[in-house]
């Protein structure tokens, strides 16, 4: 008797996935990594903000895995980007940077996962699936970061520009001639920074921020 094919078992959903990051072999290495997984599909890359949202809108997948620091467009502006083309669009963020003002930026800006590059062997694909499924995944080490300064102060713009200017070593009479503003306001824009960083000189407020995120951008 010939045998009828059974059409009873469920097809395995594909998730379709874009990748976003400016390293050839980041994307090499992902996309090897989801080439084993039954239920994913890589659809499509992208190696800068930009291109990650024209390729988005083409192919609209089902979870975009985006770098932050990328030339031209960043990674949390193209989540933003994204987000306007599809409010619903699960994103987790693939970074080298476990400071908590990025984390922080890139989750306001609608991230639903975010992810640090070393653990992408162990932790890519439950990230993936979490997130398609409509849960937030975030490394625990970027959780206890961004729990231990939930209540901190963010630096202003100015403040940024300010610190910036000191972690290339100029003075504040150099900052006040380059930003148009007086030596003594330099001085008390550093003052606020120190407290909010909690930072008990200058070298110390700069690597704060740079180990936060703040100077990454």
């Amino acid at each position: 008797m010939e045998s009828v094919p059974d059409h009873s078992m469920p097809q395995i959903k594909e998730i379709r996935i874009l990748c976003v990051d400016d390293h050839p072999l980041i994307r090499d290495g992902i996309a090897f990594a989801l080439q084993f997984q039954k239920d994913m599909k890589l659809v499509g890359e992208a190696k800068h903000g930009e291109e990650a949202v024209m390729q988005f809108e083409r192919l609209l997948p089902d979870v975009t895995l985006m770098d932050i620091q990328m030339p031209g467009m960043n990674g949390i502006d193209a989540i933003h980007a994204i987000r306007k083309v599809s409010p619903r669009a699960k994103i987790v963020v693939l970074t080298t940077y476990a400071g908590d003002v990025q984390a922080a930026r890139a989750l306001e800006a609608g991230a639903s996962g975010y992810l640090l590059k070393s653990m992408l062997r162990t932790e890519l694909v439950v990230t993936i699936r979490e997130v398609y499924e409509g849960r937030r995944r975030i490394s625990p080490e970027i959780s206890a970061t961004l729990s231990e300064h939930l209540s901190a102060n963010d630096l202003s713009p100015r403040e940024t520009e300010v610190l910036r200017s000191v972690a290339q070593g100029r003075s504040n009479r150099q900052i006040a001639d380059a930003l148009l503003i007086s030596e003594d306001t330099v001085k008390g824009h550093m003052k606020s920074i120190m407290a909010k960083l909690d930072a008990g000189d200058r070298t110390q407020a700069v690597i704060i921020a740079m180990k936060r995120g703040f100077l990454q951008a």
